[in-house]
């Protein structure tokens, strides 16, 4: 189980918001067989109980990209402002995880009081036109890469019905992961801060 060795290399990415899911999609996509890019320099905690799955370099690609040569076949989870820096000459399968704005403000908020943080300077509608301006800025960009195939994975489905997106997601990746696995990862008692 895992991504095909016979298949052209590629890099995954599991990219979104903070707090939208990106950890979770990590574990599954292990899960299923794929090896993931991590440095396990941030433990797991109460906010990301299974780890936070970063990867220090994938921070700095703007000025260095020579890891890519070793991530081919590989996940390693970035959020979607570093896609931008992503050299050409490689071909991504990007996971972006979609999570409702307000449960991602909500979680976010959280994990900062947790942290000792302040949470009240930006103001969550403010935040969410950001968020939203980010993400839409982001699309335009993309749909004119042809070396980014991408998917939206929707985090509040994959937590009620998992298989349907594990399947899509196989089929992107090449269609030999363990998806049973994968499913196993999904565990509502973590799905937090959700809608009321």
């Amino acid at each position: 189980m895992g991504i095909d060795s016979n298949q052209p290399p590629f890099v995954v990415i599991v990219s979104g918001l903070p707090r939208s899911g990106t950890s979770m999609m990590m574990k599954m996509l292990e899960s299923g067989g794929v090896p993931v890019m991590t440095d396990n320099l941030r433990e797991a905690d109460i906010d990301n109980v299974n780890g936070y799955y970063e990867f220090l370099p994938a921070l700095r690609v703007k000025n260095d990209s020579s890891w890519l040569d070793g991530a081919r076949h590989k996940a390693v989870k970035m959020v979607y402002q570093l896609l931008y820096d992503l050299p050409e000459g490689y071909e991504y399968r990007v996971l972006m995880m979609r999570r409702a704005i307000d449960e991602v403000l909500a979680s976010q908020k959280k994990m900062l009081q947790r942290l000792g943080k302040p949470t009240d300077t930006i103001p969550d509608e403010k935040m969410a036109e950001l968020f939203r301006a980010g993400l839409a800025k982001f699309e335009a960009w993309v749909a004119n890469k042809p070396h980014f195939r991408i998917i939206d994975v929707d985090y509040n489905t994959m937590v009620k019905d998992p298989l349907p997106q594990i399947d899509a997601i196989n089929q992107l990746l090449g269609g030999s992961l363990d998806t049973q696995a994968m499913a196993e990862v999904v565990s509502p008692e973590l799905y937090r801060n959700r809608k009321a």
